[in-house]
């Protein structure tokens, strides 16, 4: 869940993600290969906003108040067409992305404490990570065989709280947007 490079999860580290389980037949070999949260538990998604708070910060006025945030938005379609990156870091560029970005800035601003990727970047580029830390010729590789089995489309109607237990992500919440039921996993 960390395209920051660090690599060291500590126990009790949370984000909150939106799944898209839609994607799972195109991504999923190359995430279990590629991308280290995959095999930490974490699925195919789009983060919203890692690190949040610790997880002992996060009790029943804390879950009261992220559904309240989450609830505000409106669920949305998504597509998935076209393949980005950044240095190392291949991942599949959600359409539109704005919906993304207003769940990232409203839980920021509820919650400054906890800015996106610990405010390392300037602009957070929504994404669902595919491959990371490989160079540019595998990275080539994957892209042209994911073109192949692109365009992904998913209905998101809601956002999870995801815990690190040490060793792997666990799903511990899921918040619906605006009155939609939550899938569980």
């Amino acid at each position: 869940m960390a395209d920051d490079g660090s690599g060291a999860l500590q126990a009790g580290q949370t984000g909150l993600v939106v799944r898209i389980p839609e994607a799972e037949p195109a991504v999923r070999a190359w995430r279990e290969r590629l991308d280290p949260s995959a095999g930490e538990g974490v699925p195919a998604h789009v983060t919203v906003l890692f690190p949040f708070l610790d997880e002992r910060r996060i009790d029943r006025d804390t879950h009261t108040a992220l559904g309240e945030v989450i609830g505000r938005h409106r669920p949305f379609e998504v597509r998935f067409a076209r393949c980005g990156g950044f240095p190392g870091i291949l991942y599949l560029a959600p359409e539109p992305e704005a919906p993304f970005r207003r769940l990232t800035e409203a839980i920021a601003d509820r919650w400054p404490e906890a800015p996106p990727y610990g405010g390392q970047f300037d602009d957070v580029v929504p994404h669902l990570t595919v491959a990371q830390g490989q160079d540019a010729t595998v990275l080539a590789d994957v892209g042209t065989d994911l073109r192949g089995r692109l365009p992904v489309t998913a209905c998101v109607s809601a956002v999870d709280l995801m815990v690190h237990d040490g060793v792997r992500w666990r799903l511990r919440a899921s918040f619906p947007l605006q009155g939609r039921p939550v899938p569980q996993p």
